[in-house]
């Protein structure tokens, strides 16, 4: 019984269940622990490998998230700020969507992980999430959700349009799978090029009018072109010129590590951004400022 083989799109799948990637991790131990334990009541006549396995995380999730809130990002908690001098007081009762580091899975694991449905899908009831994720991402069939969910089908397919309908109404975060871009990697190199010169007038002219900036733990987010142009000012005021960044992947989106100047010299770890980009031009960016996800993609101190 090789269960190592599908850690990977276990772990893609808790992910969308609990927005987390490092419960994401500890869930899909737990998941093939206990499918160790059972192995000897596994019957293959009645479902494959992969099915039971998921039946199995499907379980473990539903109980995590029993005594979890949702994860969220700023911009699912209220308007936009206008004042791009506020005080950036982080959050930490909240527990934030976290991103997904693709560098540590192949393609098929991390697809349809686009950063704004995973947001989208946190605001689900955790079975009709389960159900949506089963049924619209993975393709199981109703019948083999219904079983994984132990219920039935007719429950399966209420809770899945009462899913659908929810998630349509949050506007393009509906869209499982990000609009592909072929120029996106180039529009992000010019990106890391005036990041790295702290150049605001050549950031801004890679944004679109609508650009949305948020910045977990801080519950702040901007919008639009002036605001994200004033906010980059106030970031290379603060801590100066000479930031160096590593363009890496998360959610099967274009990112950028970024590494602020030292006092002393030499760089530190500031923040993981996670770009959507379409038609050439940034229309999101969701800067984490919490340096220990740098560990969980692998980046250098």
């Amino acid at each position: 019984m090789d269960l190592e083989a599908h850690r990977a799109e276990l772990t893609a799948y808790c992910y969308r269940m609990l927005g987390s990637f490092q419960d994401a991790e500890d869930q899909v131990q737990e998941t093939l622990l206990r499918a160790w334990k059972a192995r000897e009541r596994y019957d293959p006549a009645r479902a494959s490998l992969r099915t039971w396995l998921y039946r199995i995380a499907t379980n473990v999730c539903l109980t995590a998230l029993e005594s979890r809130g949702r994860r969220p990002l700023p911009s699912g908690l209220g308007a936009p700020s206008r004042d791009t001098e506020a005080p950036l007081r982080p959050a930490l009762d909240i527990p934030w969507l976290e991103p997904f580091p693709d560098a540590r899975f192949d393609a098929d694991a991390r697809a349809d992980l686009r950063l704004a449905w995973v947001a989208a899908v946190q605001e689900l009831p955790a079975r009709q999430r389960a159900a949506l994720v089963l049924r619209d991402v993975l393709d199981f069939s109703a019948a083999e959700v219904a079983d994984q969910l132990g219920t039935t089908v007719a429950a399966v397919n209420s809770a899945l349009q009462r899913a659908r309908a929810a998630v349509a109404g949050l506007g393009d975060a509906a869209d499982v799978r990000e609009a592909p871009d072929p120029g996106r990697h180039a529009t992000i190199e010019r990106y890391i090029h005036a990041f790295e010169a702290a150049d605001v007038p050549a950031l801004v002219r890679l944004l679109a009018d609508d650009v949305v900036m948020e910045m977990p733990p801080v519950p702040l987010w901007y919008r639009g072109r002036e605001d994200y142009g004033l906010f980059m000012e106030r970031v290379f005021r603060l801590n100066g010129t000479g930031w160096r960044a590593i363009p890496t992947s998360a959610n099967g989106q274009p990112a950028l590590a970024a590494y602020a100047p030292s006092p002393g010299g030499g760089h530190h770890r500031h923040t993981l951004q996670v770009f959507t980009v379409v038609g050439g031009l940034v229309t999101a960016n969701v800067v984490f400022a919490d340096p220990a996800l740098f560990d969980s993609f692998g980046l250098p101190r």
